[in-house]
């Protein structure tokens, strides 16, 4: 079991912090800025960056801190970390410029290589999601006590298959032909993760390209939940490796007894 360096629930709070300030910019008109990557920016990312790291660097000023926003870090100070945070201060930045409400705040905490503490935070449903490696994954809705959540951990027919509003190609066409008899549940950012963590999904194959910070808090939630997040060769993600921050392809599921690659 991992010992976090602060409780969960500040961490919980901070989420909760960085989504006010995300929720006063998505209720009024807003710039949005294209990256070097050709991906989308808004100050509500540049905001909850803001919020999450000043905090986390007073919280724990010994624990390096790496955000999507701050993703320049080079790869020779990052190989030294045995623990960090990994932040994505608004996962699913498409859906907030649609107002479609399925938007994220994602915080991390990384050991070794392995995600062992995940917050993911809607502020829109006003719902959040956390664990703790070790000591199980909950769901809270505004106004109600924690309820602990947990994988499907078998897979019904049709399959429940988590979808992605805004990412969809060729290869995840192929995959979901070859799986044969399922259905849909369309989500944004990584809530369609958090789907299979609370049994609502059974898989979600990721096809496609995605960043470590993307799925290192679902990740936590999902493990912690009973479940799985691996590469297409079925190896769980691992974060920090290498010098590239991009994921491979994924699966997310909660029936282990499934060798998902084989519809590859």
């Amino acid at each position: 079991m991992s010992k976090s360096p602060v409780p969960v629930e500040k961490i919980n709070m901070l989420a909760k912090e960085a989504g006010a300030a995300i929720l006063e910019i998505y209720a009024r008109d807003f710039s949005v800025y294209e990256k070097d990557d050709r991906s989308p920016l808004t100050e509500a990312d540049t905001a909850a960056h803001g919020i999450i790291v000043r905090a986390l660097e007073e919280l724990t000023p010994e624990i390096p801190v790496l955000s999507e926003e701050s993703a320049e870090i080079p790869c020779e100070t990052r190989r030294a970390w045995s623990r960090y945070w990994l932040i994505d201060p608004l996962d699913g930045t498409k859906e907030f410029i649609k107002r479609n409400g399925e938007f994220t705040v994602n915080i991390a905490l990384i050991e070794d290589h392995r995600p062992v503490l995940g917050v993911v935070y809607a502020p829109v449903p006003n719902v959040l999601y956390f664990a703790v490696s070790g000591e199980g994954a909950f769901r809270q809705k505004a106004g109600e006590e924690p309820s602990r959540i947990s994988v499907r951990s078998s897979c019904r027919r049709p399959v429940q298959v988590a979808g992605s509003r805004s990412h969809a190609g060729d290869s995840l066409r192929r995959y979901l032909s070859n799986l044969g008899d399922y259905e849909i549940v369309s989500m944004g950012s990584s809530l369609k993760i958090c789907l299979v963590a609370e049994g609502r999904a059974d898989l979600y194959p990721r096809l496609g390209p995605t960043s470590e910070w993307d799925t290192a808090a679902a990740q936590a939630i999902v493990e912690a939940a009973g479940g799985r997040l691996t590469d297409t060769s079925m190896q769980p993600l691992r974060y920090n490796t290498k010098d590239s921050l991009l994921n491979p392809f994924f699966f997310v599921f909660g029936d282990a007894s499934v060798d998902w690659s084989e519809y590859l």
